[in-house]
């Protein structure tokens, strides 16, 4: 249940009495496996009571790398590089295996992204971009590529941080990126791949432009207040 995405990092276990009978095992069973993924790391056990998924699978894969990311000044170009390549074939397979349950949920996390997008509350606007993200990733029914994607969450959240505010004061990006979130969306739903790994790659190969354009435009602003500078 941890390795296919229905239980997440901090997320309670259901009941000894629930798991047992998903399982067809004995309490005594269930209680020994219990322990052996909380000596794995796997699972956390709180005082008050309660068995949670630890709130630390992944952390170690993204973590260390936080700090090279943010001083490097073409790390941002190189995760969008990546994420290339990486939800490219998550939308693909989404597109191929997403129920009708995962759909619902992409559906939820989509209009929680156009309610915030609407509402202009821009961090919870950025959680609900990586959310809707994640949630096609497990739409993907390929554990390796969800955790992937949520190895990675922290060092995605600042990454979708920092482009949607350089590039969102721009007349124009925001409307623009929320419709490619919808041309995903569909593209998924109407069980497409190819238009789904198209629509992927068109929407973060806008975001890159975006951002190359940004780019020059503060070299510019940065060359004319040299010059200002030397005149007075």
């Amino acid at each position: 249940m941890i390795l296919e995405g229905s239980l997440e990092p901090g997320q309670r276990l259901p009941s000894e009495r629930d798991l047992a009978k998903r399982f067809e095992v004995s309490r005594p069973s269930l209680r020994e496996a219990i322990q052996k993924l909380v000596a794995k790391g796997l699972l956390t056990s709180r005082q008050g009571g309660g068995t949670y998924v630890s709130e630390k699978i992944g952390a170690s894969f993204s973590d260390p790398l936080m700090e090279l990311f943010s001083s490097h000044p073409e790390a941002q170009y190189d995760l969008l590089e990546f994420r290339h390549a990486l939800e490219g074939v998550i939308a693909y397979y989404a597109a191929l295996r997403s129920t009708e349950a995962d759909k619902a949920a992409i559906r939820k996390h989509y209009d929680e992204l156009e309610g915030y997008h609407r509402s202009k509350e821009f961090e919870k606007e950025v959680a609900a971009d990586v959310d809707f993200h994640l949630c096609i990733a497990g739409a993907t029914h390929n554990m390796v590529l969800l955790h992937t994607m949520r190895a990675l969450l922290s060092l995605l959240r600042k990454n979708v941080m920092s482009n949607l505010s350089n590039i969102y004061p721009k007349a124009g990006h925001r409307t623009k990126i929320h419709a490619q979130h919808k041309v995903l969306m569909d593209a998924i739903f109407a069980g497409n791949p190819e238009e789904a790994r198209q629509a992927a790659h068109e929407h973060l190969a806008y975001v890159e432009e975006a951002l190359l354009e940004y780019g020059k435009e503060e070299t510019r602003l940065e060359r004319s207040l040299r010059r200002a500078n030397i005149s007075s």
